[in-house]
């Protein structure tokens, strides 16, 4: 980081004294986001730095920047980077990267084996998932552990989540997979791949396979879509079919 005088390390137990100020920025800064996060309590937090699962920034003189903590689910198979966030004074400088690199790193140390996932809202924070190896996937390929998913009752989305049956919602999920990442690395998989396919006349056809990295600006607006979209089927129930086709054309321009 450019900024010499802000640490980030392990949270430890003598950080607690932070937990009420984390906890009250987190509802805070989800609230002027205008979206929701699972509620954590200052006892939560200071569970996570006791278990040594937590990433803590700090400045030289004490002053807190910001955190992130590890959450493990179906006994271990899945880990979440959870509730980062950062004071708003250093936000745009840096700090949210490397509390994400840092709480990535501590989770590969503790759950080597374990797919790392994540949801959000924040184009920023998927932009830095990407950059650490994370592609965004269905909720689907998500934890189906029942503690994981009541953490959402708490956000203004949850009518939409629980509306989709758990398959979408406002936040993209995206999901780092240990055993993917090290296959892709040792076969050097080429940034782009071409696929053959078969046309509904029979025809074979090359053609390229949008990968998620080299084309953030376009995911950008896919998400910005589906955000648009789901807010719309919950503000306005739309019964006319030529709505929902006009939907699935758009679908297929972005899923082809």
């Amino acid at each position: 980081m450019e900024n010499n005088n802000i640490i980030i390390r392990k949270a430890t137990a003598d950080d607690k004294q932070y937990a009420i100020t984390i906890t009250t920025e987190m509802a805070e800064s989800a609230k002027a986001r205008g979206t929701g996060i699972a509620q954590r309590s200052p006892e939560y937090v200071e569970k996570k730095m006791d278990e040594g699962k937590a990433v803590i920034a700090l400045t030289t003189e004490g002053t807190w920047v910001g955190f992130c903590y590890i959450e493990a689910w179906e006994h271990d198979k899945y880990v979440a980077n959870s509730g980062l966030i950062v004071s708003p004074p250093f936000r745009k400088s840096g700090v949210a990267r490397e509390i994400k690199r840092k709480i990535f790193e501590l989770s590969r140390e503790k759950y080597p084996e374990a797919k790392i996932f994540g949801l959000t809202t924040g184009l920023a924070v998927m932009k830095i998932n990407s950059d650490l190896g994370y592609e965004p996937v269905t909720y689907s390929e998500l934890t189906n552990d029942e503690e994981f998913w009541k953490g959402c009752r708490s956000c203004v989305n949850f009518e939409i989540l629980m509306s989709k049956n758990r398959k979408n919602c406002m936040c993209t999920a995206m999901l780092f997979d240990p055993a993917e990442a090290a296959a892709k690395a040792q076969a050097q998989v080429q940034p782009v791949k071409i696929q053959t396919v078969v046309t509904s006349h029979g025809h074979l056809v090359k053609k390229r396979k949008r990968r998620f990295k080299g084309n953030f600006k376009l995911f950008e607006r896919w998400v910005r879509f589906k955000q648009f979209i789901l807010l719309r089927s919950k503000n306005k129930n739309n019964g006319n079919g030529e709505g929902e086709s006009k939907k699935k054309s758009i679908l297929s321009f972005f899923f082809w």
